[in-house]
């Protein structure tokens, strides 16, 4: 289908684009990598009468480290991402799940900021951002907040960014010593995206005691979610496979699972145990 008519914006600077927002609001809509957006408007899911594309802005796309922390510029390719040196050597996790995304042309346009701002329930970076625990950066008139991942991550396709606010940073800490993680999921055959999917850390002492665990869950329900029962079953335990296999039963506790063609809500939560279960068995192995 055709998208409805619209008026296209291209700013070349973030202090442009909020000026933008601030004189459309609601009327307008921001375009960044357009694997979200133009399919909605295409299928007039979406009729923005004002397209704001900060795709040309390149202070927004970054990878750098600064006093053990790693900042992300919202428009920072899942291809880059993906390939980055620096996040293999410091932070795994982050290339790990990038190479997860979609296929080749998804992750050489689609950008981090814009995966995290439209907020899709079965979309892999949530669940990466919460066993990280990062801070996103926003960027408005008012000018500038830090919030957490946990708190941003409001529900389906739904997020606690302003409408006259952009995300222009993530920020996260680097890996410390043995610790390992991983992303595992399920994922639908034709898009890519996660039925469930699964992003573990942990980290461990010489006696492989858990010292710190954090796991981020995204498919299952409306959003993605951190397993805090499970992590509580785990930290200060030995990690061996009876313990991890124990406490991953508990990966779904509380949480409504979706239901839709792909899988039934049975059985979405029963995939989120077995998977993370398995991410747990990969991390901890990749901790030692």
């Amino acid at each position: 289908m055709i998208p409805s008519n619209f008026e296209y914006f291209v700013p070349k600077s973030v202090q442009e684009a909020l000026m933008l927002l601030d004189q459309h609001r609601e009327d307008a809509k921001i375009l960044a990598g357009g694997h979200s957006l133009l399919p909605q408007m295409k299928l007039r899911l979406a009729a923005p009468r004002y397209v704001i594309d900060i795709g040309r802005i390149k202070d927004l796309a970054y990878i750098k480290e600064e006093n053990g922390k790693i900042s992300i510029g919202a428009l920072t390719t899942h291809w880059t991402l993906e390939s980055s040196a620096l996040l293999r050597q410091k932070c795994p996790l982050l290339s790990e799940t990038a190479a997860a995304i979609g296929d080749v042309q998804v992750r050489n346009r689609g950008t981090i900021g814009g995966s995290l701002v439209h907020n899709d329930p079965a979309a892999d970076w949530p669940a990466a951002m919460m066993a990280l625990d990062a801070e996103l950066k926003l960027f408005g008139k008012g000018g500038e907040r830090i919030i957490k991942a946990g708190d941003f991550l409001l529900d389906m396709l739904s997020t606690a960014l302003q409408p006259t606010e952009l995300l222009v940073e993530i920020r996260l800490s680097a890996q410390p010593p043995h610790t390992g993680s991983t992303y595992m999921k399920m994922h639908q055959k034709a898009s890519g995206f996660a039925i469930v999917g699964v992003a573990a850390r942990v980290t461990i002492d010489s006696s492989q005691v858990c010292q710190d665990v954090s796991i981020g869950i995204t498919g299952v329900g409306s959003r993605a979610y951190r397993a805090k029962s499970v992590e509580a079953e785990l930290k200060g335990k030995k990690l061996d496979s009876a313990v991890i296999r124990q406490a991953s039963k508990k990966a779904s506790e509380g949480v409504e699972a979706l239901a839709d063609l792909h899988a039934s809500s049975e059985y979405r939560s029963h995939l989120a145990c077995v998977y993370t279960r398995r991410a747990l068995e990969t991390a901890r192995s990749r901790a030692k």
